[in-house]
């Protein structure tokens, strides 16, 4: 399958047609509004689904096979802000606030791209280890902790303790409710995993496409921020997330992991976190500027993954594969 083909078939799929028509939606003025309260019954329904599969999957797995991959993980989750945070204050002289803000963003992940992914590798036919939810949960909290650590290091705060911003973590909803669904898919017997099928499985990608239509106003809601960021931190959001994503693959393919593993590591690697980060930056470093750090994830970095990171991250796969 040629680079183009992939490509067309990315554009095509139902969940990019519906991120799309969310953005289109918005720059037409369109009265199109999903209500908050779906929205969040949609997030909730998604990432309990995702742990639950997550879990479901560990619990069939030896836990010798999932040392490596965790101990990567923590790796990649800690050197990721550091790289981030000093490339931001060497290069677009931001200051220590505003670089350790993108660092915790850009080291964290984006659990509506891992979504994604595992949604264009299905339709790839290309398999991936069913255990990459609880890394993707894991990969949140080292990338906050460095950020932080980085910005108290050289002066910009944390205005409360580091023990304060990991609460913000622990305790956000994306990261219990990926954690409940990894202890109730862990937990549960075959029986019982097959009694939750029909409701947390098979529904997952048309709960998925309904969800990208919302995103897709988000990010589009977000464009007309750009102007205020400059072209600097724009090149920043677009070729980071490249860069990111290929040292997650190479790190993924030096510790075994599979073609769609590497892929899906990859993209966890180049995502930006638009939920969790977004929460211990404002608690712990509210000087810094949200509209830096969150037009940059989620209005640049987010779109581009979805659109064009996950299908060249899985050519590049090709390379080594």
């Amino acid at each position: 399958m040629n680079s183009l083909t992939i490509l067309a078939g990315n554009l095509t799929s139902p969940p990019i047609l519906a991120f799309a028509a969310g953005a289109v939606s918005i720059w037409i003025r369109s009265d199109l509004k999903i209500p908050d309260q779906i929205y969040q019954t949609l997030t909730i329904y998604l990432l309990l689904a995702i742990g639950f599969k997550g879990g479901a999957a560990i619990a069939d797995t030896q836990l010798s096979a999932l040392a490596a991959p965790l101990l990567a993980t923590l790796l990649i989750g800690a050197l990721i802000p550091v790289c981030v945070f000093f490339g931001i204050k060497w290069f677009l002289r931001l200051d220590v606030a505003n670089s350790a803000a993108m660092a915790a963003h850009y080291g964290s992940v984006s659990a509506v791209t891992f979504m994604a992914c595992s949604a264009f590798l299905d339709r790839q036919g290309t398999p991936y280890e069913s255990f990459l939810p609880a890394i993707m949960a894991v990969m949140e909290i080292p990338a906050i902790f460095a950020a932080m650590l980085l910005a108290k290091r050289f002066g910009a705060g944390p205005k409360v303790g580091l023990g304060e911003s990991m609460a913000e973590v622990l305790s956000g909803k994306s990261f219990v409710l990926l954690i409940c669904g990894l202890l109730a898919g862990g937990l549960a017997g075959v029986e019982s995993r097959e009694l939750m099928k029909p409701f947390l499985i098979s529904p997952f990608y048309g709960v998925l496409m309904i969800f990208l239509l919302e995103m897709g106003q988000v990010a589009a809601s977000r464009l007309s921020a750009l102007k205020e960021v400059g072209k600097s931190l724009v090149v920043f959001a677009l070729v980071a997330p490249v860069l990111q994503g290929c040292c997650g693959m190479l790190l993924a393919w030096s510790i075994g992991m599979s073609q769609g593993g590497a892929v899906v590591f990859a993209i966890l690697s180049a995502s930006a976190s638009y939920i969790a980060a977004p929460a211990a930056v404002r608690a712990a470093l509210p000087e810094a500027n949200p509209g830096l750090y969150v037009t940059a994830s989620l209005g640049i970095t987010f779109p581009f993954n979805l659109i064009a990171g996950i299908p060249l991250l899985y050519m590049l796969s090709g390379v080594l594969y």
